[in-house]
């Protein structure tokens, strides 16, 4: 079982949420808006979701959602606040990997939150021709991620740790594996008494990699920016937007 099956819940999945900014998320939904060329009525599918952020305010402008992530507490969040605000959101509790969209066609795709960094290469060609399988012809896949190798190695640190918020505290000791291609770390979140240690691995890609994977699964890659300003990405860059079209 991979590591993220059992990682966000508890104090990391706390700590992760209470970590986003809201203002920087109402920006990212901008962006969303303009590059995926979305409007009203469109179907958006929303990959490894979390609790919502950006789908919420999406549905809000009279997209039709589809929320998929494997966290059972974001899931349960999610759903609750669809239910008690009537939007037009589905929601998913599994993994994208092992699940079937059927019939489904989406208008438009993405994966934002960091989170497009989980899976190793084979998984990782897996995963994007499954996106890419279920848009429909000339309709935009987005990523975010801020573990491109461009953005990491120049400086790359073997220890880190930050303040969150609510008296959380996040340590990490990060080791690269470069016959692997991923940094395998250990990360603790202590609150009070409280303290929670996982060991997750972050897969590392070249954007040549990336581009690669994408043109293999029949998504044209169309802009890679290193903001929200759309700002052509380059190298030391802390996080790239790629944007695709299916061709």
């Amino acid at each position: 079982m991979a590591w993220y099956h059992s990682y966000f819940k508890g104090l990391p999945q706390l700590a992760w949420k209470l970590h986003q900014d809201e203002e920087y998320t109402d920006f990212e939904v901008d962006f969303l808006q303009d590059v995926l060329e979305i409007n009203e009525g469109n179907k958006v599918l929303d990959v490894l979701s979390g609790y919502g952020r950006h789908a919420v305010p999406l549905s809000g402008i009279g997209c039709e959602l589809t929320c998929i992530d494997i966290s059972t507490e974001y899931c349960d969040e999610l759903q609750d606040l669809v239910k008690s605000n009537q939007l037009n959101i589905e929601v998913i509790c599994a993994d994208v990997l092992d699940h079937d969209f059927q019939e489904k066609s989406f208008d438009a795709a993405y994966c934002f939150g960091n989170s497009f960094s989980f899976f190793p290469r084979k998984e990782m060609q897996l995963f994007i021709n499954k996106v890419a399988g279920s848009l429909k012809k000339g309709g935009y896949f987005a990523i975010q991620t801020e573990n491109l190798a461009e953005s990491i190695l120049p400086n790359f640190q073997v220890r880190n740790w930050m303040p969150v918020k609510d008296g959380i505290i996040y340590l990490a000791e990060n080791d690269y594996k470069p016959e692997e291609g991923y940094i395998e770390a250990e990360q603790t979140f202590i609150s009070g008494a409280e303290s929670v240690t996982h060991t997750v691995r972050q897969h590392i890609y070249t954007l040549a990699e990336i581009s690669f994977m994408f043109e293999n699964a029949g998504l044209e890659v169309t802009g890679t920016f290193g903001n929200l300003e759309a700002d052509p990405f380059t190298l030391g860059d802390e996080q790239l937007y790629l944007i695709s079209r299916k061709i």
